[in-house]
């Protein structure tokens, strides 16, 4: 077969297996990205694999220049590349950008095992361990304090069981 027929097949095999998957998205019928990992784990990445002319029989372009990847490390962007290259070479030959796709979420911890994670909420977790030992689930949330006004403004919108009139959010249609 030609290559260009190897192409189709493929691109026809990922669209009905991606189909619906947030992670997955066809930049173009040659380029594909795909997420590994959660939208707010902080150890997620983004891979782009581009075919050229001669796809499958040469190497797919794979790349992590993506603004998702900003925060990962080029070492480890490096690192993933190059495991990845290593999958390309085993595969040469034959349909492999959703092998590679699963092959980084089944590796996803392996490549991201010594990427630090900087995020606010670990930041956030450090302060909390350093405050006295008072269980969270006795701390009193603060109630929204209104003015005088507020509350006649408040008071003047509902009946006297304190609830709004039936239709007070209606749209006048016709005028």
């Amino acid at each position: 077969m030609a290559a260009n027929e190897d192409q189709e097949m493929e691109l026809e095999a990922l669209r009905s297996i991606y189909e619906g998957d947030v992670c997955f998205r066809e930049l173009s019928p040659v380029s594909f990205q795909y997420r590994i990992g959660e939208n707010g784990d902080p150890k997620a990445f983004l891979i782009e694999v581009s075919w050229p002319e001669t796809y499958p029989q040469t190497a797919p372009v794979i790349s992590m220049d993506a603004f998702f990847n900003n925060t990962i490390s080029s070492a480890i962007k490096q690192s993933i590349l190059d495991k990845l290259m290593v999958e390309v070479e085993a595969n040469l030959g034959t349909a492999m950008t959703y092998t590679l796709f699963e092959y980084a979420k089944d590796n996803k911890e392996l490549f991201m095992k010594n990427q630090p994670v900087n995020t606010v909420t670990s930041v956030s977790n450090s302060i909390a361990i350093g405050t006295p030992d008072v269980p969270a689930s006795k701390k009193k949330e603060k109630k929204e304090q209104l003015s005088k006004t507020q509350k006649r403004k408040l008071a003047d919108k509902t009946d006297n069981k304190g609830e709004l009139p039936r239709g007070w959010n209606w749209v006048d249609v016709i005028k």
